[in-house]
């Protein structure tokens, strides 16, 4: 690359000035702090189906059975004296291998897919450890890129489950589903054995299960409000929870935060010594395009600049998510600190280039272009709709709708209200699923009567927004979004034929 002219600006330059004008308080917090500054894989494989031997898939039925019969993911007794107790038990399991621990409100999944390929790229041995599933439990745990067999899903339990009845002996309440599925990936990942884990977490951070992992690196996605009954009402709030999988020594990855966030975030690593990297100081987008398939992009990294790379994602927040990807990846090579100089280009290049993100603006169908998003809060949504309007050129774009009933289902609706033309509403066979005639009040409200149809069967739901992008021609341009929540996008992806 040829010297740059001294008098010609500089993009990144312009990011940290951007970046640059916050809250006076952050220059007091980041005095005491370490900050990192540069001093100088194989593709995914498709989202299972259910396993073709009916001996395997029926043990599968079991074990999801039994899994079923304890807490949900959405009830929680804030603690980790559970998932420690088990990890005793199995040796722990998680300290075997070093780990990059991911958590944050939106981006989360993207991010560690995107990870789990540039490790894998650079030869390294992984283990992913991923939630909710888009379809099939067993996407949750992943060795190498792919989802684990069932066969191998099925063995981990059998395995596992004494431990797990005497620890739910000894404890007040039973481990809860995801305490198990945590305990379950640790133990596959020691058994594979991994070279390094990519780890996210299941929500907040402090009494998250995933959170008896010491990971050298810390990913700290962009925090908005979500689940705020029981993480805060303020991007603070839910701060100081996330802030809880930053420990000693640390370095931590931080997407750009609203200033109450990053304030909290930032004591925290002061308090324990941690090393800190932000989006658009330390590292960043530089310029992104609008590329067939996906975007082009240069990226500044913590050992320098990355060109031409090219990722097969839509959106500009897909662009910022590979930025803290390949810092965080940096950041664990000891890049920008013992290591001097950036990550292999080439290599790089093919890892992004590989990258894929089921249910994350996927398209399933042509004619009309049918697209699978699994925003289910305003700030996610919010990313969706400008992404689409980017990325497609739809020139009526139908919505297919289906919430769970704890959402800001309001404010995911008036993300969306600029872009659709019309709304099918609808509800996913989650026991968590808002009824469609309750969603449906809310989005006359917000779109007009004329505007919202209800078809409380997805199948249904599918097929009018369908014949209602259909209207306007084969080659007119119409489109369907299916959106809401991960399930009903899980369950439409299975209606329309993927897995």
């Amino acid at each position: 690359m040829p010297p740059r002219d001294p008098h010609e600006s500089d993009p990144f330059d312009d990011i940290v000035a951007a970046q640059t004008e916050r809250d006076p308080d952050l220059a007091v917090i980041e005095a005491g702090s370490r900050t990192l500054r540069t001093q100088g894989g194989a593709p995914e494989a498709e989202v299972p189906a259910r396993p073709a031997d009916p001996e395997v898939d029926q043990a599968l039925r079991a074990v999801e059975t039994e899994l079923a019969g304890r807490w949900g993911e959405t009830k929680l007794e804030p603690s980790v004296s559970r998932i420690s107790a088990l990890m005793d038990l199995l040796g722990e399991p998680q300290r075997s291998y070093p780990s990059l621990h991911i958590t944050g409100t939106n981006g989360k999944t993207s991010i560690a897919r995107m990870i789990e390929a540039l490790l894998g790229a650079f030869e390294l041995r992984t283990g992913r450890y991923t939630s909710p599933h888009v379809q099939s439990i067993t996407e949750r745990i992943s060795l190498d890129g792919a989802p684990i067999s069932a066969e191998r899903f099925i063995e981990t339990y059998a395995d596992i489950k004494p431990y797990i009845e005497m620890v739910d002996a000894r404890q007040e309440f039973r481990l809860s589903f995801f305490e198990v599925l945590t305990g379950m990936a640790y133990a596959a990942f020691a058994d594979a054995p991994v070279d390094v884990a990519v780890v996210e977490v299941g929500m907040g951070g402090s009494w998250d299960a995933t959170n008896v992992i010491d990971a050298s690196v810390a990913v700290v996605t962009p925090i908005d409000l979500d689940h705020t009954d029981r993480l805060g009402s303020t991007p603070g709030e839910i701060a100081q929870e996330k802030a809880g999988i930053i420990k000693p020594d640390a370095t931590v990855i931080m997407a750009q935060q609203p200033v109450d966030a990053a304030q909290v975030l930032l004591k925290k690593a002061v308090e324990v010594d941690a090393t800190v990297a932000r989006e658009g100081l330390e590292f960043g987008v530089v310029s992104r395009q609008v590329a067939v398939g996906g975007q082009l992009l240069t990226l500044r990294g913590l050992g320098g600049e990355y060109d031409e790379v090219y990722l097969p994602l839509h959106g500009a927040y897909q662009a910022h998510n590979a930025a803290v990807a390949l810092a965080a990846v940096e950041a664990f090579f000891g890049v920008g600190g013992q290591r001097p100089g950036p990550l292999d280009i080439d290599t790089v290049r093919k890892a992004f280039a590989a990258v894929s993100s089921p249910g994350r603006l996927e398209v399933v169908r042509r004619s009309p272009t049918v697209v699978l998003d699994a925003a289910h809060n305003p700030a996610g949504a919010r990313a969706t709709a400008e992404a689409v309007s980017e990325a497609f050129d739809f020139s009526r774009l139908i919505g297919v709708v289906g919430a769970s009933g704890d959402k800001n289902v309001r404010g995911l609706l008036e993300a969306f209200e600029p872009i659709f033309a019309e709304v099918v509403i609808t509800q996913n066979s989650s026991h968590r699923a808002m009824d469609a005639d309750e969603l449906a009040a809310i989005a006359v409200e917000v779109f007009g009567e004329e505007r919202v149809q209800v078809e409380p069967r997805l199948p249904d739901a599918l097929e009018a927004a369908i014949t209602l992008a259909e209207e306007e021609g084969e080659y007119a341009g119409g489109g369907v979004l299916v959106t809401g929540s991960v399930i009903t996008v899980g369950e439409a992806r299975l209606l329309l034929g993927r897995g």
